[in-house]
């Protein structure tokens, strides 16, 4: 008879887990384990990542990398101006032979959606999106198409100033757990990049190191992370705080606590922890609740940013103190 795993037991089996799925990304995205680890998040808290940056910083293969590592479905959408709603969701076509109309599927229906510069795309293809980020279901003719699960989307953007791009709905934007930002590699890991270019590995020589059953479990234990009432306060307290501010327009929205909290949860997961920590939710809030934040136009000709204000918020909030459980 298989004795039941502990409490502590499932915790290091998730670490474990999460750790051997960081190295395996790792092998292609050199020197940004942090941002590695925060997609991971993302993607166990069941959220959706937008990953922004200027061209050629590794966005795209970020997304590829963290698709290819897990053994789901998974598509690519180029998003284009001629992108249209249907080439995105999926399109009821008349068989003929039937005399029936038949939904052909889009390219939503996976567990991973690779979204590629995705503000190339109008508003209106960007918005063909909304239900299935938010209800993990497509609606085409009054008739309702569930997403396969786990569902992800994963999309890349280009900073808004760079020709050819539009900004995002703020509806969008909101169903984004994460945004995160690449940036440019440190010298010593763009040296690594260098001298493996040829014979280093590349995304298409990833192998899947966890499955469906892998993925579906550890999202479950993320589920049942603890977290204490004092943290809870100490989420609503950072989340007013951003309501709150003088130069903000719209601070975050109640999906945003939500999505605060689940991030935290799998931050302690990662860590190997079954309990959330202040340190667990401070070092995921900045890619929570950032791009969630509306400044006013005032304090954005300032050069004021969702991310400055968090870091703020994160610095005058009390921090609540947890004892181990």
């Amino acid at each position: 008879m298989t004795t039941p795993l502990t409490r502590d037991d499932e915790a290091l089996d998730f670490a474990r887990r999460f750790d051997r799925l960081t190295g395996n990304i790792g092998r292609v995205i050199q020197g940004k384990e942090d941002v590695v680890r925060k997609a991971i998040v993302c993607l166990l808290a069941e959220g959706h990542l937008l990953i922004e940056d200027v061209p050629g910083t590794g966005k795209t293969t970020l997304a590829r990398a963290l698709a290819a590592s897990l053994d789901l479905t998974w598509n690519r959408i180029q998003f284009t101006p001629d992108l249209l709603p249907s080439d995105v969701t999926g399109v009821s076509v008349f068989n003929q032979a039937t005399t029936q109309f038949e939904f052909r599927p889009g390219a939503v229906f996976a567990n991973v959606v690779i979204g590629d510069e995705i503000n190339r795309a109008s508003p209106k293809t960007q918005s063909a999106l909304l239900e299935v980020m938010e209800e993990r279901t497509v609606t085409t003719d009054a008739v309702l198409y569930p997403a396969p699960r786990p569902f992800m989307v994963v999309a890349t953007q280009n900073p808004i100033d760079l020709e050819g791009t539009y900004q995002l709905p703020e509806a969008q934007l909101d169903r984004f757990l994460m945004r995160l930002s690449i940036g440019y590699p440190e010298p010593d890991a763009e040296a690594r990049v260098l001298r493996t270019e040829r014979d280093g590995p590349t995304v298409e020589q990833l192998s899947p190191v966890l499955g469906v059953l892998d993925v579906v479990a550890m999202v479950e234990h993320v589920r049942r992370v603890e977290v204490a009432p004092a943290i809870e306060q100490y989420v609503l307290a950072l989340v007013t705080a951003t309501r709150e501010a003088p130069e903000v327009r719209l601070g975050v929205s109640p999906r945003g606590s939500l999505a605060l909290l689940r991030a935290a949860r799998a931050h302690a997961g990662a860590a190997g922890r079954p309990y959330v920590t202040p340190e667990d939710v401070k070092a995921v809030a900045t890619a929570v609740l950032a791009h969630r934040v509306l400044l006013r136009p005032e304090a954005e000709l300032q050069g004021r940013t969702g991310t400055d204000l968090v870091g703020r918020i994160l610095q005058s909030t009390p921090v609540p103190r947890v004892a181990a459980r």
